[in-house]
């Protein structure tokens, strides 16, 4: 589908022109100004991307909105751009959450506002352009670019590890993206010349360069998701950022690395993406089951959300690589699902420590005293989190289950157990902060939730409720896309 109106860039460029626009309004004397621009950039934002979905034709498996531009004409290099059923939530997941970040630093954010809030909106509309780039160098550019906002929104905002954070978070990424250049380099080289990623997805490769460039690949998306056992830098990265930075690095940043195996790895690489499946399904469950226990055991609320974020994830390349309709479906509406309630218990957390300047969970207890709609909040989240039916987290880790038992019942078996670890991190976390008798004058000070506060967490709550009562709006985009991937992955290509 080609459009007159260029929703795609729009939805990259206008967030990067209002980032720049708060940049100019300078220093914090004029913070008001930068905070209202910021707001009205990433709302405008959120608005461009919604005909992305209203005028989408869930019938097609074809890429829509697309837009084709030269760039780098020498090296056929263009700017290109286009969604499918299965790219096009997630623009529209990363400028709603945009909004909320904005709400949310409001006034928490005292030192460089103008600074902080254009990183947010740089980093938005460079995430939107990973999700609809359909060219090869354009991809690389944006999946890179994205480093370096978080990077300076982790060491200036941040805890007091913030710098060593920072850097192991910029190192690991780095790295494993190296790989993947030499991967796009081959197949450039290999497509006589073409950098168009759909091009790629027609290429005859031998499985020994296959799984070659699969290895290549799963380098640089592992250490994104983050996968078992390249996810180390994940848990300081949340404990040392600032709430909005761990908000868009758990909601956001975690699905480039997702996105790119269903991107790149399996319609590129099916031969060997079969090969392999065993060994991403291993990686995956390590994920589920060592990394919730892991969870279990921590005593910062930060970490522990951390950790449950790549138990998660491990839900999702484990649907991914079981390549029948329900895995796949399943974990791409449990990438969408976790940006919601990841994003709502990292704010939850947060505004309980801009009250008390403390994320341990042994300094709480009796909250719901002092702060009960918070608590009621805090509640439907942390269900959504064990993956209570009618919440959203139900749906995708149920369908993946399901997904995994048509492949084996000793996958599904163990996946399922996510749902135990799940419930008993999450609700001994919420027992020892919220109930029982209040534990000091600390809590017993507390302030309920403020407007600002109750806004971004009820426009949370109702879309965990909403995708988890009825997910029929979420699944039917992807419909097509998805059986068309299924039906290109299952052809031997040799």
């Amino acid at each position: 589908m080609h459009t007159t109106v260029p929703l795609l860039s729009l939805s990259i460029w206008v967030p990067v022109l209002a980032g720049l626009l708060v940049l100019a309004t300078g220093g914090d004397r004029n913070a008001p100004l930068a905070r209202a621009i910021a707001l009205v950039g990433a709302v405008f934002g959120f608005l461009v991307t919604i005909p992305l979905y209203t005028g989408f034709n869930a019938q097609s498996a074809a890429m829509q909105f697309v837009e084709l531009a030269p760039w780098i004409a020498h090296f056929n290099v263009n700017y290109h751009l286009g969604v499918d059923g299965i790219s096009v939530l997630f623009i529209l997941l990363n400028s709603f959450i945009t909004v909320l970040v904005v709400l949310a630093g409001w006034t928490v954010i005292e030192n460089r506002v103008a600074q902080y809030f254009a990183a947010f909106l740089f980093l938005s509309g460079i995430m939107n352009g990973v999700f609809a780039a359909l060219d090869g160098v354009l991809f690389y550019v944006f999946f890179e670019a994205t480093l370096i906002p978080m990077f300076i929104i982790v060491g200036v905002w941040g805890g007091p590890n913030r710098v060593y954070a920072a850097l192991k978070f910029f190192l690991y990424t780095l790295l494993g993206s190296l790989l993947m250049l030499v991967a796009l380099l081959y197949l450039y080289s290999k497509s006589g010349g073409s950098f168009s990623i759909l091009d790629w997805h027609k290429l005859p490769i031998a499985l020994p360069a296959q799984k070659m460039l699969f290895f290549a690949f799963l380098f640089a998306f592992a250490v994104k998701v983050p996968m078992w056992p390249v996810h180390t830098w994940l848990p300081d990265a949340h404990v040392e950022a600032p709430t909005g930075g761990s908000v868009v690095l758990a909601a956001i940043m975690l699905k480039l690395g997702a996105y790119g195996f269903i991107r790149f790895s399996l319609p590129i690489l099916p031969d060997a993406s079969r090969e392999l499946a065993w060994f991403m399904i291993a990686l995956s469950l390590i994920a589920v089951v060592y990394i919730g226990l892991v969870a279990l055991v921590q005593a910062d609320m930060k970490k522990l959300i951390a950790y449950s974020s790549i138990s998660h994830m491990g839900f999702v390349t484990l649907g991914f690589f079981i390549f029948n309709a329900y895995g796949v479906e399943g974990a791409l509406v449990q990438m969408i699902s976790h940006g919601f309630i990841s994003a709502a218990m990292f704010l939850c957390v947060g505004v309980m420590y801009d009250r008390m300047h403390s994320r341990q969970i042994a300094d709480y207890g009796g909250v719901v005293n002092t702060m009960p709609k918070f608590a009621a909040f805090f509640m439907l989240f942390s269900m959504a989190n064990c993956g209570l039916p009618a919440t959203s987290g139900f749906v995708g880790e149920f369908m993946v289950i399901m997904g995994a038992m048509k492949a084996s019942f000793w996958i599904a078996f163990a996946a399922a157990t996510t749902l135990i670890f799940g419930a008993a991190y999450t609700l001994w976390m919420y027992k020892r902060v919220v109930f029982g008798a209040v534990a000091n004058d600390h809590v017993a000070g507390l302030k309920d939730l403020n407007g600002r506060e109750f806004v971004v967490l009820g426009a949370l709550a109702v879309a965990v409720l909403a995708m988890g009562i009825y997910p029929l709006p979420f699944t039917e985009v992807m419909h097509a896309s998805v059986n068309d991937l299924l039906r290109h992955v299952a052809l031997p290509k040799l």
